[in-house]
Order: C-alpha cells, then structure tokens, then sequence
C-alpha cells in the first residue's frame, strides 16, 4: 500500500511558477513509477507527466511540455513537479499517482494508488 500526500498547490499570476511536491509512505519509493495528472472543472482528469522508477525516463503531455519538468528524489521519497511559464488553462486540481508496475504510463487506470490532490489557480 502506497499513501501520496500532494502540496505546494496555490495561487499564482500567468507567467509564474510553482513547484509541487508528492510526498509517499508505504511501499518501497524507488519500486514504483509516479505520475502527475490535473482535473479542471467540468473536465476529465488528464495526464500531465511521469516518471520511472529510477529517473531514467520521463513523459510529458504535449501541453505542458518545455515548461513543467518531473522529478524524484528517492531518498526522500518525493516527487516534485516544476511549473513554469503557467497559463490560466493550467488551472485546476493536480494528482499525484502510483504505478506498481513502473511502466511511465499517461493511462489513468493503470494507476494504483491516487493522493489527494492540489489545487493550482493561474489567474491572467
């Protein structure tokens, strides 16, 4: 069992940046692959990037790519999620997940384990 603790959510202005952390207990960090996704309101919740069990690979959606970057310090069992250059369709809840089979997939359901989520709002 995994539990995933998101933070660093907040309000920001267009153009600005925010980092967010995924904090994790449980189960063996560097076993697992971690994503993050978003939820906008009235919208499906949609893959934002991933990152492999040990660093070696990351994947980004074509909307945030060139300005969020993915990362893990295993040590500290944390992911982090660095947003820049945000925009007020960036707006929404941000989640953090576990995948069990490491696979750095940007399908939802092939998720174990959901934290709770924070909110980001990017005002124009």
């Amino acid at each position: 069992q995994v539990q995933l603790v998101e933070s660093g959510g907040g309000l920001v202005q267009a153009g600005g940046s925010l980092r967010l952390s995924c904090a994790a207990s449980g189960r063996t960090f560097s076993s697992y692959a971690v994503g993050w996704f978003r939820q906008a309101p009235g919208k499906e919740r949609e893959f934002v990037a991933v990152i492999t069990r040990s660093a070696d690979s990351t994947y980004y959606a074509d909307s945030v790519k060139g300005r969020f970057t993915i990362s893990r310090d295993n040590a500290k069992k944390t992911v982090y999620l660095q947003m820049n250059s945000l925009k007020p369709e960036d707006t929404a809840v941000y989640y953090c997940a576990a995948d069990f089979l490491g696979r750095g997939t940007s399908r939802r359901n092939e998720y174990d384990y959901w934290g709770q989520g924070t909110q980001v709002t990017v005002s124009s």
